[in-house]
């Protein structure tokens, strides 16, 4: 008998697994916000320097009138955004006035001293126009979103080795109450920089909500549903992309459209406290006890109040003799390398991560680019994933997680390449392969989390998510650096961006298989099954699993 069994006695799918896994599903919902917030809040609007102070013209004159004699013509016709003539041109009013550029080239110039004007047509207000972040000043918009990615590498680090040590709910609660505390004073921050620091913030709650959101719904549910269950869980993150265009759409101020998003966070922080702590990593945690009183709520809930009461301090440690003798006290993240399986496992894992994270966020974080309507380049960004992570369901139920991981990646990375090849003026067909691409992106997300959290022990399944979770963080900081690359080189972002995915491809075919196959408990289950060798449990659990399949083949035949 182990774990397996027990939450099989209490019911593995009943009312508790469906309520449980929606309240942990909703926070995630407003996850994405939060993440593709930056093309929103930092949106550049279209802006021009502003007259000097002391201009004064005519009231009859036209503002595009000012507009012409004020600030010069670049060479694709459009007002320059960054420098101004030194005096008003009026000659360039009278009807014989050239606009010819070799004549207003001869005119002095110099940069905005007084400033900028914005068209804010589109939006009433971004940080972009608050802070004026411009100009010289325009490399700082990345630098925001790199410093809220760096709050998530922070986090993954932190709150995943703090929940192996303390528990996946209390770390949750915690990072529900930092992520809407942290939010809202992002949204009425007087300075760039605090709005910098709320961010970062951010971005490590962030990091607590979706490790141990997923932690507590993996370990809660049985085998046989992982696949799906995982999935659909990734599906919220994809309906919070859609949210986010239509929240986006209706609030144009980004003071308020911060806070919106950061709200439901104080809901979600009052209403965890009914959560349950995992039985599992408490059994292992040397807290039986605890455990029990646990699996006994959950057989109530699922009505198997009898059942329940069956389960006592003795069951459960006889159940997990085995997994229990074989813990330590405490691990750290050394452990993830010590021993040869563990070591590999998390090295592909991480170039996985860093690699899928890069490219996804390296599409995601700059739809202006694309020449189309944000809102509806956002709603075709997150519909995408609908149909992308049906497929990799598919595929990972049917040919495994390793060749799905592997050919959604490496199609990824052939798409974005592909698009080099593409002239700039057929922005449809552009389109067409970068959302082809994030689907991809998106659907080997999908397959990350689930295999990751197949792969690692329960007793360092925190640790382990927190590892690789950095390390998609380090690729999510790298991808708005990289996109400054394109001021020099247009080309380049969009090379590196498709040939990294292409790379980290083999990299997953080198991790095992775990289609159909139990949660491994220690590092010693790991190795075991990195040798080839196979426990008791996961015999008698496999022929559970192939028992089930026959007579539901049975059935439908």
């Amino acid at each position: 008998m182990g774990f397996a069994d027990l939450l099989e006695q209490v019911g593995s799918t009943g009312r508790f697994q469906v309520v449980h896994t929606l309240l942990l599903c909703l926070p995630v919902l407003m996850m994405a916000s939060h993440n593709l917030l930056q093309n929103f809040v930092a949106g550049v609007p279209p802006h021009f320097c502003s007259a000097h102070t002391n201009f004064s013209a005519s009231t009859r004159m036209s503002a595009a009138e000012k507009l012409h004699i004020t600030v010069p013509i670049d060479a694709n016709g459009s007002p320059e955004k960054c420098r101004r003539y030194e005096s008003p041109q009026w000659h360039l009013l009278a009807n014989n006035g050239s606009t010819d550029p070799e004549v207003w080239e001869q005119a002095a110039l110099r940069g905005c001293d007084d400033g900028w004007t914005y068209d804010e047509r589109e939006r009433s207000s971004s940080i972009i126009s608050e802070w004026h972040l411009v100009c010289s000043l325009r490399s700082l918009k990345s630098m925001g979103q790199t410093v809220y990615m760096g709050g998530v590498l922070v986090g993954a680090g932190v709150f995943g080795a703090l929940a192996d040590h303390f528990g996946r709910r209390v770390l949750l609660t915690m990072c529900y109450l930092l992520m809407a505390v942290s939010g809202t004073c992002a949204a009425f921050s007087p300075s760039f920089s605090l709005f910098c620091l709320f961010r970062f913030m951010c971005g490590m709650a962030l990091s607590g909500v979706g490790l141990n959101s997923f932690s507590l719904i993996v370990e809660w549910i049985p085998t046989r549903v992982r696949t799906v269950v995982g999935t659909g869980t990734g599906y919220f993150y994809t309906m919070g992309q859609l949210i986010l265009a239509l929240v986006a759409y209706f609030i144009r101020d980004w003071r308020w459209l911060t806070f919106a998003v950061s709200l439901p966070f104080y809901v979600a922080f009052l209403y965890s406290w009914w959560l349950l702590e995992s039985s599992r990593w408490l059994a292992l945690k040397h807290k039986p006890e605890q455990a029990v009183k646990n699996l006994r709520a959950v057989a109530r809930y699922n009505g198997r109040r009898a059942d329940g009461k069956k389960i006592d301090v003795e069951v459960v440690q006889s159940s997990m003799k085995k997994e229990m003798s074989g813990c330590k006290s405490s691990y750290t993240s050394l452990d993830l390398f010590r021993t040869p399986t563990m070591r590999k496992m998390t090295v592909c894992l991480s170039a996985v991560w860093f690699s899928t994270s890069f490219g996804y966020y390296g599409l995601s974080m700059d739809l202006q680019k694309f020449g189309v309507d944000i809102y509806l380049i956002q709603v075709i960004f997150g519909a995408v994933d609908f149909p992308a992570k049906v497929i990799i369901n598919i595929t990972m139920s049917y040919c495994g997680r390793r060749l799905s991981q592997c050919g959604g990646i490496v199609l990824a990375g052939i798409t974005i390449l592909s698009n080099l090849f593409v002239p700039y003026d057929k922005q449809m067909l552009r389109t067409c392969l970068a959302v082809i691409g994030k689907g991809c992106l998106a659907a080997s997300f999908n397959c990350c989390f689930l295999w990751s959290g197949e792969l690692y022990p329960t007793i360092l399944r925190q640790s382990g998510l927190g590892w690789v979770s950095m390390m998609a963080r380090l690729g999510a900081m790298a991808a708005p650096l990289v996109l400054l690359l394109g001021e020099y080189v247009t080309w380049l972002p969009g090379f590196v961006f498709g040939l990294v995915p292409l790379v980290s491809g083999i990299a997953a075919l080198l991790l095992p298989e775990t289609l159909n196959t139990p949660l491994p408990d220690t590092i010693q289950d790991v190795e075991d099954r990195g040798t080839g060798r196979i426990s008791k449990t996961e015999k008698k659990e496999a022929i559970f699993l192939q028992d089930n399949a026959d007579n539901l083949l049975k059935q439908t035949s």
